[in-house]
């Protein structure tokens, strides 16, 4: 039995434009914590090796200082590495894995997956790795990495890909999927004996045999991911293979649907923005529909204002948000205007309450004047 920490997508030196002052900093130094966690696994789980199936990096033309912090992360491993290059960092002319910092600082328990060739960890297990040469291979580097191999009797072969595979792509004319049929073939006749995928940032189980999985990415990247911030532990041999999934991300991103009715609404989603212990490592969308008044809306802007700087982004989505604002007369008692102002605030409410492209801009207005007098009392 084979037993091995199986992570991929790393990309170090990712940025997200999104994210508020300060938030990309964390965001960063994050994906390098990582790092240490995994080490920290390695060791509590007596990991054999570790693999990172692709995109270790961001992309070849990350900094020097990211590079550092990468190499430094790697020495505290206690067990080989075996990193591949991805289609975000190809083995190509201008390779993170060819340049001066990286090859100097690179630890000697780590090496770099650069080409088909069998790697003999020890006596009967063999890694083999699927590298990218460029951003558009034309052709599946999985089947290519398994080419002219023999049956792997009396050994556990690995084999270490990135890519997305035909049964999950939509993208059907891509001439470097990975076929899941021959993938299973290969499986089936002792090729090898597990496939550690890279590229989907989701854990995800690839076909029936239990011995084809995306790890997904260590700490998530984007709203749409389902179960990241995770490695698996990887236990194989000819006979079995069981992949346990280990939490190492810290971060969270995270859509919320809210409907907003009232008050009551909007306290509860106060008390939902206020109970966030960790916002400062949480990316949140908020879908938000119902019905408001002029002065609740105001409410909630002030809000989400305020929690803007907690979070690491908080975005209430404009495309998706239905929240219709209703002008009530309440909302203007308190303001006491009077000559011209008092005019504009009878003007803006007749073009709230008068559909057409106005409409939306006058409400805006009036939450806006909500606010400020309520600044000013």
């Amino acid at each position: 039995m084979v037993r091995f920490l199986h992570t991929s997508d790393w990309q170090l030196g990712m940025t997200r434009h999104y994210l508020s002052d300060g938030a990309q900093e964390r965001f960063t130094q994050a994906r390098f914590d990582v790092i240490v966690r995994l080490a920290e696994l390695a060791r509590e789980h007596a990991a054999e090796f570790v693999v990172v199936a692709g995109d270790v990096f961001e992309t070849n033309q990350v900094d020097r200082r990211t590079v550092s912090n990468a190499l430094n992360g790697l020495a505290q491993m206690p067990c080989p590495v075996f990193l591949l290059p991805g289609n975000h960092d190809p083995l190509d002319a201008g390779s993170i894995y060819r340049q001066p910092t990286f090859e100097k600082r690179r630890p000697s328990q780590v090496r770099v997956l650069d080409s088909n060739e069998p790697v003999t960890l020890r006596a009967g297990v063999e890694i083999v790795g699927a590298p990218w040469r460029s951003k558009r291979p034309l052709e599946d580097l999985v089947q290519r990495a398994l080419r002219g191999l023999a049956p792997a009797d009396g050994l556990t072969r690995i084999v270490v890909a990135h890519g997305a595979v035909d049964a999950l792509s939509p993208d059907q004319d891509n001439p470097a999927l990975i076929e899941l049929a021959a993938a299973e073939r290969a499986l089936s006749q002792g090729l090898a004996h597990y496939i550690a995928l890279g590229d989907r940032h989701s854990r995800t189980q690839v076909g029936e045999s239990g011995r084809i999985w995306y790890s997904g990415a260590p700490e998530p990247t984007d709203f749409d991911e389902h179960e990241p911030g995770l490695a698996l532990l990887v236990e194989v041999d000819a006979e079995r293979a069981q992949t346990t999934p280990l939490r190492v991300g810290r971060w969270r991103f995270a859509r919320e649907s809210f409907r907003l009715d009232g008050a009551a609404d909007l306290a509860h989603l106060r008390a939902r923005l206020q109970a966030e212990l960790d916002a400062a490592r949480m990316a949140l969308k908020l879908d938000l529909v119902g019905a408001l008044s002029v002065r609740q809306m105001a409410e909630l802007e002030e809000l989400l204002d305020t929690q803007r700087d907690l979070f690491a982004t908080l975005v209430a989505q404009t495309s998706r948000t239905e929240l219709v604002v209703t002008p009530e007369d309440s909302d203007f008692e308190e303001l006491g205007l009077s000559g011209f102002g008092a005019r504009t605030l009878a003007r803006l409410r007749e073009l709230a309450a008068t559909p057409g492209e106005q409409q939306s801009t006058a409400r805006d207005a009036l939450a806006l004047l909500i606010r400020l007098a309520g600044r000013d009392a």
